[in-house]
């Protein structure tokens, strides 16, 4: 499928349904604690994309302007955040991607917006943005699944959806990869523009001359992530560094490993 006819279908990402329900049921409180909401909402990739996506509409006049969930809550009703929910309860919002372990998926994303908020924190950008692009930034993957399950089915087979070289080998078979998926729709939803751009060159940060230093973050927090869904050893994770983005943002190893939500003692 070429990117355009991709990026011209509509597809609703399926949510965490622990988080859609614990969501609605704070909604339904007399008391509604916002912090909570925000907290909830920003575990779940499908709902902090839908806020953003409706906060950055044109009818609130921020096109572009809108990078976390916080921000969003501050423009948005909680009348736009239940609507947004019980669209996500319903029978029309998918319960499965072919080919993709949701809950791997769901934990795996968490842990990438984790570690991207760490090391924006330390290459002094912006944090609250690194951890929506981290939370958000395999979106395509998904709706690369939803728009051509038989394909992406072939390619895992060889590639696993979490591996990484998977990027790569998206785009050698497709000449585009879950990258360019997300910043395509990021780009039509009116995202900030160095989301986009961070989510469009996460895969290559400084490819084309580009310097992008949130894609950067991005790019590195993913290597991390799936290094551990891998259960990588400490010399695989040496090999396989990518050092021309570390030295770029002044990061290395060690430094990057110190980001982790998570400890790695427990997974070697």
């Amino acid at each position: 499928m070429i990117l355009s006819a991709l990026l011209a279908q509509h597809f609703h990402l399926p949510s965490i349904p622990k988080v859609v329900a614990l969501l609605l049921s704070e909604l339904e409180r007399p008391e509604i604690d916002l912090r909570k909401i925000t907290q909830l909402i920003s575990t779940d990739p499908a709902l902090t994309t839908r806020l953003l996506q409706l906060a950055n509409s044109d009818f609130f006049q921020l096109q572009g302007k809108i990078s976390s969930v916080s921000e969003a809550l501050a423009v948005l009703e909680l009348a736009h955040v239940k609507t947004m929910a019980q669209a996500a309860a319903g029978a029309t919002s998918p319960k499965a991607v072919p080919g993709i372990h949701l809950a791997q998926f769901w934990q795996y994303s968490l842990n990438v917006a984790k570690i991207s908020r760490a090391l924006a924190g330390l290459v002094r950008q912006n944090q609250q943005a690194a951890f929506t692009c981290g939370l958000i930034h395999g979106i395509g993957e998904l709706a690369m699944h939803l728009a051509m399950p038989e394909a992406m089915a072939a390619l895992n087979v060889d590639v696993p959806p979490l591996d990484l070289r998977r990027a790569r080998a998206e785009r050698r078979e497709f000449g585009y990869c879950y990258a360019t998926v997300g910043a395509g729709y990021a780009r039509m939803w009116n995202f900030p523009q160095p989301m986009v751009d961070a989510l469009e060159h996460q895969y290559a940060p400084f490819e084309n001359n580009v310097y992008e230093p949130l894609a950067g973050v991005i790019h590195l927090a993913c290597w991390r992530a799936r290094a551990r869904e891998a259960n990588m050893n400490e010399r695989a994770m040496a090999v396989t560094f990518p050092d021309p983005v570390g030295v770029a943002l002044d990061l290395d190893i060690d430094a990057v490993l110190q980001q982790d939500p998570f400890d790695w003692a427990a997974h070697t």
